[in-house]
Formats: structure tokens, C-alpha cells, sequence
């Protein structure tokens, strides 16, 4: 079954991950409960600024069950001398190697004890030198194909040095495994000798960390290339707002014009009373045409979808997958009783006054197969709650405890507690939680799901 996950991304910043089959459709809905106290509200937080500034999506294929000894490197072929079809398959093998190894070196990382530890890491050198052999026994010899050859294989052995020496840098230390421990750094110098050998990266771009590192996100990037899709976000509401603006403003000079016409009919020729009340008039309606042109925009775009992504192949330039986005402060009627529910389910002290704010976003894959190898489509949204720190107050103290005959003091900070129901539907199933965001000024300190809160319909 399709689940929605929900977890950290960075200091002020939460994602949550879902996949999507071939022909699906799904719908992801949040609600947020900000309290009053956080001076978050329509006033103060613009929907279309936090959305352009602070909501990001991504997708990409995907294959969950993805590791080292699945990865096959039949999508390196030397018979496919096509530019396109060349590229397109070593990404997908790059690409894979790189989420397989990734994967497989976190699960090493669970294992604490050293006689585990050490086994598991060997065995992942040796499958991974295998694979990197496979990769660089096709080398090409179209000068065309080799610049793609030569960033994916320079991205990848140095993202897998990388990746070995964080692993050898946070496992479990042990003097009784000293051979397997050399061998996997002995693996690491082999890779950063091999790069030496092709001459890949400059000296002056070695001897900068920031400049190595940005150059390798960048042929990270490049790999990606048929794999993850392009995005092409649409504004649904653009013609509508024209056309709200414009009727205000028709509505608005036909009244103007009325009592226009008829001042100038009660009066048989200029006078300074006739000048002042048409300066009134004018006055009158400078100041409440924004006023009802937002009060008019706001009473027709409720619950009406605000943008549309499409997700389409870099390659063929097809849509894979399109996602409808809404984003609302929304009334206390407004939320459905399933997250309503949730929401009282709040102990008796945290029930306190909340503004309601809501995200949604149904999302569906247009095509009826993906590319060999993989069976899903991932989702990726992110939230960064950069904005809502601007309103938070520092709130810095001091907390006195006596200790003995001794007084001792603490230095604590303000925190908020943002209340979240996730609700994600399919056809088959819905998955309803709530999540417990706390947070202060410079980062969500924990997301806390609540255990009464899990529920599936």
C-alpha cells in the first residue's frame, strides 16, 4: 500500500515522500493548526509569497527495493551509439548505483556492533569496485559520448570515496578488524588515484573544497538527466484574478459614472462645491477598489486550485505526471470531521486558539509504463518554515532551580508547537496522522507523530 512519509529535511524544514503507480491518482492533504500566539495569519503570511518562496517539489523514478547486487549494468551498452539513448542509459545505471550504494551504506550504519560492522562494509567495497569495473569496461570511443562517459565517472568515484569515508568516519572502531578497515581505505585511495590517472579535475579545483564540492554537484545534476523531470509550474489563477480586477473595476466606474452624472445635473455649471464632490467621488473610489477587488478575489478563488506542476521527461519532453496544488487559510468549518477528529483528540492544555491553514495536492501519472527497471514514480515535497520564524518572539529566560543550600540558573528558549494532520488518499486507502512540529526561531526542534493519531480507512 502507497503511504505518505513525513520527516525532517533540514534545521527549518520538513518533506514528506509518496509514490505514485502507473495510472494513479492520489490526493495529499495538510492541515496546518498554527497557534494565534505565533501572529501567523491571511494578514501577515501571503499564500502565493509562501508558496513561490518556501514549497518545492520534485520528482524522479523510483524503486524502493533498490540495492547494490540489483544494480545491472545492462544499461550500459556499447551497441547504443544513438546520443540520446546513450545518455539516457547511463544515467539510469549511474543514477541507480548511486541510490543502491547510498541505501545500502545506511543499513551498514544501523549495524553497531563491529563484528557485524566490518563484514557488511567489505562487502560493499567489493560490490561496488565490481560495478564500477562494469561501468568503465564500456568506455566509449565516440569523442561525442565520452564527455557523458567522463562526468558520470568522475562524479561517481568521487561520490563513492565520499560515501566510504563517511562510513568508515561514523562506524564502530575496533583494533581486531585492522585488515577490513585497510581495505576500505586502500578502496578510497584506488578511487582518488584512479581520477589523478584521467586528469578529471584540476589541481586548483582539488586544492578548494568548495570549488570540488559545487563541481560535483554539478555532474550530479547532469546525471540526473532523463531520470529525474523537469518541472514546469503553471499559475491556474492568473486569467481569473484579470478578470475579478476587471469587473471591480467595470462595477466600479458605472457607479462613479451614475453619481457623476447626476451631481453635474444638479449643477448648472462649475462651481468649487461641484469640484470638491467629484474629488470626493474619485477619492472614494481609489480607496475601495483594492479594498473590493481583494475582498471579490478572495470570495471567488476560495477552494479553487492556485497551480499545476507538470512533470515531464527531459528526454522526450512527454508528461509523466501533473500535481494540482491548493493553499488557503481556511475557517474552522471549513476542515473535514475525519481531521477535525484529530484535532480534539489534543490533550485538554494544548487545546488553545489556532488559525487553520491548508495544503493540498492531487497528483496523476499519465502513462501506463516507466522506464525498464523501475515500477514507481517518488514525490518529493518540502516545506521550509523560514517564513513563519519572522513572527516568532526570542523569548530567551533564565529557569531557577535550587540545588542544597545552592540557587542554579538555566538559560531556556520560547518554543511553538504547530499541530499537523497529514491525510493521504488513494483508491483504495486513506492514511490519516497527526504530527507534532516544535520549533524556535532558528530550527524545528522535533516531529513528533502522535501514536493516536495513525489511522487507516
Amino acid at each position: 500500500m502507497s503511504r505518505a512519509k513525513l520527516s525532517q529535511d533540514e534545521n527549518l524544514s520538513f518533506k514528506i515522500n509518496y509514490q505514485l503507480l502507473p495510472k494513479e491518482t492520489n490526493q495529499l492533504d495538510l492541515y496546518f493548526s498554527i497557534p494565534t500566539d505565533m501572529g501567523i495569519n491571511a494578514n501577515t503570511l501571503n499564500e502565493v509569497d509562501f508558496f513561490n518562496a518556501n514549497i518545492k517539489s520534485h520528482s524522479a523514478y523510483y524503486s524502493e527495493q533498490l540495492h547494490l547486487p540489483l544494480v545491472q549494468s545492462r544499461f550500459i551498452s556499447q551497441t547504443k551509439r544513438e546520443k540520446t539513448g546513450y545518455r539516457l542509459n547511463l544515467n539510469l545505471f549511474c543514477y541507480q548505483l548511486r541510490i543502491a550504494l547510498d541505501a545500502d551504506v545506511k543499513a551498514t550504519l544501523q549495524l553497531k556492533e563491529p563484528d557485524e560492522f566490518f563484514p557488511a562494509a567489505a562487502l560493499l567495497v567489493e560490490q561496488t569496485e565490481r560495478l564500477l569495473k562494469n561501468l568503465r569496461r564500456y568506455t566509449p570511443p565516440d569523442n561525442k559520448l565520452k564527455s557523458y562517459f567522463q562526468n558520470a565517472d568522475n562524479y561517481l568515484s568521487w561520490h563513492t570515496e565520499q560515501t566510504f569515508l563517511k562510513l568508515l568516519s561514523r562506524g564502530p572502531k575496533s583494533s581486531e578488524f585492522s585488515d577490513e578497515r585497510a581495505t576500505l581505505i586502500s578502496f578510497c585511495q584506488q578511487e582518488s588515484q584512479y581520477r589523478t590517472e584521467q586528469t578529471y579535475n584540476s589541481q586548483v579545483t582539488l586544492d578548494d573544497p568548495n570549488r570540488i564540492t559545487n563541481k560535483m554537484k554539478l555532474l550530479e545534476r547532469l546525471i540526473e538527466y532523463g531520470v529525474v523531470f523537469n518541472k514546469q509550474t503553471t499559475d491556474l489563477t492568473l486569467n481569473l484574478k484579470r478578470l475579478v480586477k476587471g469587473l471591480v473595476t467595470g462595477v466600479i466606474m458605472a457607479f462613479v459614472m451614475f453619481i457623476v452624472l447626476n451631481a453635474r445635473s444638479n449643477f448648472q455649471e462649475v462651481t468649487v462645491a461641484l469640484i470638491a464632490l467629484l474629488g470626493v467621488i474619485y477619492g472614494l473610489r481609489e480607496t475601495f477598489k483594492e479594498d473590493l477587488t481583494q475582498w471579490a478575489w478572495r470570495r471567488i478563488q476560495r477552494k479553487r486550485p492556485k497551480w499545476r506542476n507538470k512533470f515531464k521527461n527531459s528526454v522526450n519532453d512527454d508528461i509523466v505526471c501533473t500535481q494540482t496544488i491548493w493553499l488557503e487559510h481556511i475557517r474552522k468549518k471549513d476542515v473535514p470531521p475525519d481531521v477535525n477528529k484529530l484535532l480534539k483528540q489534543r490533550r485538554q492544555q494544548n487545546k488553545q486558539a489556532a488559525h487553520l491553514m491548508h495544503f493540498c495536492s492531487k497528483n496523476q501519472v499519465h502513462v501506463s509504463e516507466f522506464l525498464p527497471g523501475y515500477d514507481e514514480v517518488q514525490q518529493r515535497i518540502t516545506f521550509n518554515m523560514a517564513s513563519f520564524v519572522r513572527y516568532l518572539k526570542k523569548g530567551a529566560g533564565k529557569l531557577y532551580a535550587l540545588e542544597g543550600q545552592k540557587i542554579s540558573k538555566k538559560s531556556v528558549e520560547r518554543r511553538y508547537q504547530i499541530n499537523l494532520v497529514l491525510r493521504f488518499s488513494t483508491d483504495h486507502s486513506t492514511q490519516i496522522e497527526r504530527y507534532k512540529l516544535t520549533m524556535n526561531r532558528s530550527e524545528i526542534v522535533a516531529i513528533e507523530l502522535m501514536d493516536e493519531a495513525a489511522v487507516e480507512q
